[in-house]
């Protein structure tokens, strides 16, 4: 039985008012069919260029072969609709988020609101990632039907975070880490009953310790994210301790049903499994309730949440670094969505990987 709700803010019209012109001003950069720079390629756009027809160069010449013409009418009609915006380091996959996978109308309209592009890859990597949207949430405890929480995710407290990021869609594989850093360092390279081996490249990398990430991040200009992103990416929207999934979109806090979207001991056959196995959340992320918990980007302290700042908490000083989400080897208590804890960032563990995020 579903015990959560979602969690959605409205924006006010100043504030929608305020990000659209944020986003028309980011597009129209990368938009050249939008010849008035008002964020939309339409019927205004269409007679601009019409009037300009048969002349040389200009807004109009979309092409930029020196005539305003048939390719740049043809430019126009493909390029119609709201403008959206593909970072340079990027490879669009889709420009707006599917129903299908994001659900929920009020997650498609802020990842819209934006104006960038919802799916792309990182070109270099071919990581592919989503977009996750601005917003506010209620961070901490989540307990189950099961389990409580644990001390270190308390109190419960409001967060807002201010900017749009990319994440990635799966954790980062064996594949994708040898073909940067060269070596694969996990435990998990084999076939098995359960994995063939043509899949066995695309398990989670893991052993690998938060100080060891940094230099596949340092070669390909992402980044971890912080505690709080990783948080509002993995809720979606959602208040319960198992994020929404097909079947049970407003999230869950029932253990038993923690196998639709996450590898943990009940069903993993104590190994790793290769990603996006198991049903995404409503921003399309997977794994993230279990195959690998994941590094995230903030030093660790079990008081920190007693006086974490409202916006954009950058996580407290010190040496130890957070870890959060269920692994292959765990009950449904680790892998609800507040739990949260911290060791030394030189350790490893079979059970230790990441994803990552970039901004935009």
């Amino acid at each position: 039985m579903t015990t959560g709700r979602h969690d959605v803010r409205p924006m006010t019209q100043a504030a929608l008012a305020a990000m659209t012109l944020g986003v028309h001003a980011l597009a129209s950069v990368q938009c050249p069919s939008d010849l008035n720079g008002d964020g939309v390629v339409d019927g205004t756009d269409l007679g601009a260029l019409l009037e300009a027809w048969g002349t040389q160069g200009g807004s109009a010449d979309v092409t930029s072969d020196g005539i305003v013409g048939g390719a740049d009418l043809a430019t126009v009609l493909a390029s119609w609709g709201p403008c959206v915006a593909t970072p340079t380091w990027a490879t669009q996959l889709e420009a707006f988020p599917d129903p299908e996978v994001v659900t929920d109308p009020a997650l498609r309209a802020a990842i819209t609101a934006t104006g960038l592009a919802w799916r792309v890859k990182d070109t270099a990597t071919q990581i592919e990632m989503v977009l996750i949207p601005p917003g506010t949430f209620e961070m901490g405890c989540s307990p189950s039907q099961n389990y409580a929480c644990y001390s270190q995710e308390n109190p419960v407290h409001t967060v807002t975070l201010t900017n749009a990021f990319y994440m990635g869609r799966y954790e980062v594989t064996q594949a994708q880490w040898t073909a940067r850093m060269g070596s694969n360092p996990s435990q998990f390279q084999s076939a098995s009953a359960q994995v063939p081996a043509d899949q066995v490249p695309n398990r989670p990398v893991e052993k690998v310790s938060w100080n060891t990430v940094q230099g596949f991040l340092a070669q390909t200009g992402m980044r971890l994210p912080t505690e709080a992103e990783w948080e509002y990416a993995y809720r979606a929207g959602t208040t319960t301790a198992f994020h929404g999934y097909t079947g049970e979109l407003s999230g869950t806090n029932d253990d038993s049903l923690l196998g639709n979207i996450g590898w943990y001991v009940n069903n993993s056959n104590n190994q790793t499994r290769p990603v996006g196995g198991k049903l995404g959340n409503g921003y399309g992320l997977h794994d993230m309730s279990g195959n690998v918990s994941e590094w995230v980007n903030d030093s660790w302290s079990a008081v920190y949440y007693a006086n974490s700042p409202p916006t954009n908490p950058p996580g407290p000083g010190g040496s130890d670094r957070v870890y959060r989400g269920g692994h292959f080897g765990v009950w449904s208590r680790i892998a609800r969505s507040s739990y949260r804890d911290g060791v030394s960032s030189s350790l490893t563990c079979i059970c230790w990987g990441f994803r990552v995020a970039r901004t935009p």
